[in-house]
């Protein structure tokens, strides 16, 4: 083994010039610089104050914004405002279009007010529903055209989406030309208890070969005793959010003329999958955990997608009611944020695979004022009394647009395909209480929010697989060949697992393919299949399948004790290692106020190999500093990033 220690200090190393520049033809979000989600409080819209903040994110290092349109600051009943998708809505909105092309800025919407998808003027029929009809579940107050109240769209039924499309491409029509817009549908916050649709009973009926129903009339369909009866359901469920609300989301996206942006986050549904459905998977921090991100990076891996967006820094600190106050609901420390503790966010998510930061976010206000805020987010602000403006949010934005820059060349590197444990979430129950008393709207385990790639096999830089893409891979000289993604072996660690994922799986390891099973996994769903047995015996005789890492002879990317967290980018011969600091592993909601100035530095000393060498490292990690290397067959070097953050 070439035996090279290297003390990465940045003031010894040379620095590479940003791949960013005014941006890469072809790639969306190409200059990669953070957009932020635009908070318009329901009102008259000024056309001068539209273009004022839009010069002024210009000038500070965004790249481009997500109008939201949303409640009257304060509830207030009585705040004049055009009605929405009306011909005075979209005056402004298609004036905010046209001067964000002029700026160079990308412009993108949330396709209604607030979320999930609803109107005031949504036909009857056309509403979400239970198995119950509940009325209630159907009902969201607080929008643009607050009080009025609106109701949610049926997210299982593509001809009420098509009907609730038209609706907003008549608003929007004008807003599509020019640059290339996103439409954006976030995190999934409709009804999942005995979720229902017309025609859903008969599906099922047909997929499964038994009656669904007398479990929903007694509802005893959540009782521990019926759990392969609920995997049956979130089977038949998943297929219906994905048919009838991802896929003709996407295709009207396209047919427009803008591209779509999901947070699939909380859907019923087969995760992974739905992820790839849409042109830009995102995930959100740290509502979620920053691992959490992995499972849309992995999506984009698997189809072939550049940009990995994620809606960041939302709830920080912590979480307060917007009904706290009558409307005065505001977040804590909301505009005496810490760039550290966001820094921290942000790399942790880099280091899971995503690649664009999206900001959560910018109120509408005059320039210099901050009369409105938005309750769960952080406070961007164009006034400098604020922690969020002025020169220390541009050099905050410029470092997440060049690490960005680098995590979008060429591809995900992995050589290790995990198979993600869908089948145990669906067949499992609710979040335990001491996960539901933090975060009261984690439901349960069919949303994947904590899972996470084996932490022995780091160094292999996994990514998620599902039975949808192994279903069409092929194992080869070159390794498995699923999707757009070329790894060396298959982990699979689950308690349940599908018939036919287990045939799939077992035509793979048939042709060769490293696969490492460490558990026997039992089937899924009501009725059963007898050859079930049978054929995991087979799979579990041959010789390249064993319950340990024996099987795999290919050495990992990196090798070492507690690995940081890390993603790499594969640009022809050239590798780009983003290794986060550490100390981001304490990422999780709500965090600490000013968490990050805990960080003294640390070390980590690891063996990456690569180009058929290895190299002995030792990674020095400055207090709040990740580290980016770029490998070529001449070694690793560190990029320097120069930036650290200030204290506020």
């Amino acid at each position: 083994m070439k035996k090279i220690t290297l003390i990465f200090l940045a003031a010894l190393m040379t620095a590479c010039a940003s791949p960013s520049g005014d941006g890469v033809e072809g790639q969306l979000y190409g200059n990669h610089k953070p957009y932020t989600r635009w908070w318009w409080f329901s009102s008259e819209i000024d056309k001068n104050d539209v273009r004022d903040q839009l010069v002024w994110l210009k000038d500070h290092g965004f790249g481009g914004v997500e109008i939201a349109w949303i409640y009257p600051m304060f509830l207030s009943p009585d705040t004049p405002h055009p009605e929405f998708l009306s011909e005075g809505w979209s005056e402004p909105v298609v004036h905010a279009k046209k001067v964000a092309d002029s700026l160079g800025l990308g412009c993108d919407f949330t396709y209604g007010s607030l979320w999930p998808f609803n109107d005031v003027l949504l036909p009857e029929g056309d509403e979400t529903r239970t198995y119950f009809d509940s009325v209630e579940v159907a009902v969201r107050p607080y929008t643009w055209d607050h009080p009025k109240v609106s109701r949610i769209l049926n997210h299982l039924d593509k001809n009420a989406f098509r009907r609730y499309a038209d609706r907003m491409n008549s608003g929007l029509g004008e807003a599509y030309k020019g640059g290339k817009s996103g439409i954006f549908v976030d995190s999934w916050e409709v009804e999942t208890d005995y979720l229902w649709t017309p025609g859903l009973g008969e599906t099922f009926m047909s997929e499964h070969g038994y009656d669904i129903e007398p479990f929903m009339i007694s509802r005893t369909l959540k009782d521990e005793n019926n759990s392969d009866v609920r995997y049956d359901y979130m089977k038949t469920l998943s297929g219906y959010v994905m048919r009838e609300f991802y896929e003709p989301f996407a295709e009207n996206a396209r047919e427009v003329g803008a591209f779509s942006r999901a947070q699939c986050g909380g859907a019923p549904t087969d995760l992974l999958t739905a992820f790839t459905l849409v042109d830009i998977p995102e995930t959100e921090a740290i509502l979620y955990e920053p691992s959490f991100s992995k499972i849309a990076a992995s999506a984009a891996a698997l189809a072939g997608k550049d940009a990995v967006t994620s809606e960041t820094f939302t709830c920080m600190y912590g979480w307060t009611s917007l009904r706290y106050k009558d409307g005065h609901g505001q977040s804590p420390h909301q505009g005496e944020e810490q760039i550290a503790d966001l820094k921290l966010v942000c790399d942790a998510l880099f280091a899971n695979g995503t690649n664009q930061i999206i900001w959560h976010g910018f109120p509408f206000n005059k320039v210099g004022r901050t009369d409105n805020w938005f309750y769960t987010t952080c406070q961007v602000s164009s006034n400098e009394e604020n922690s969020l403006s002025g020169d220390n949010l541009t050099k905050f934005n410029d470092y997440m647009a060049e690490v960005s820059g680098y995590m979008r060349k060429g591809r995900t590197h992995s050589d290790l395909a995990v198979y993600i444990p869908l089948e145990d979430s669906w067949m499992g129950g609710a979040y335990p209480k001491e996960v539901t008393d933090k975060m009261p709207w984690a439901l349960g385990e069919y949303e994947l929010r904590y899972i996470q790639t084996p932490e022995q096999f780091k160094g292999m830089c996994p990514i998620w697989v599902n039975g949808h893409f192994l279903s069409t891979a092929e194992y080869g000289p070159d390794g498995l060949r699923c999707g757009d993604a070329v790894v060396k072996a298959l982990y699979v660690d689950v308690e349940y697992m599908d018939f036919s994922s287990l045939e799939t799986i077992l035509r793979l390891a048939e042709g060769g393919l490293p696969t490492i099973v460490a558990r026997r996994p039992k089937e899924p769903g009501r009725v059963k299949h007898e050859a079930y047995e049978g054929l995991m015996d087979k799979l579990l005789a041959l010789p390249n399948v064993a319950g340990d890492s024996s099987v795999i002879t290919a050495k990992p990317l990196l090798e070492g004790e507690n690995l940081p967290d890390f993603w790499c980018r594969e640009d022809g011969e050239t590798l780009y290692i983003f290794l986060a600091n550490p100390f981001s592993r304490i990422v999780s909601y709500p965090m600490e106020y000013g968490c990050a100035f805990k960080d003294t530095g640390s070390e980590a000393k690891v063996t990456l190999n690569h180009h058929g060498k290895s190299e002995e490292l030792t990674l020095r990690f400055e207090p709040m500093e990740s580290i980016l290397l770029e490998v070529t067959r001449k070694g690793a070097r560190r990029i320097d990033l120069g930036y650290t953050p200030p204290t506020l």
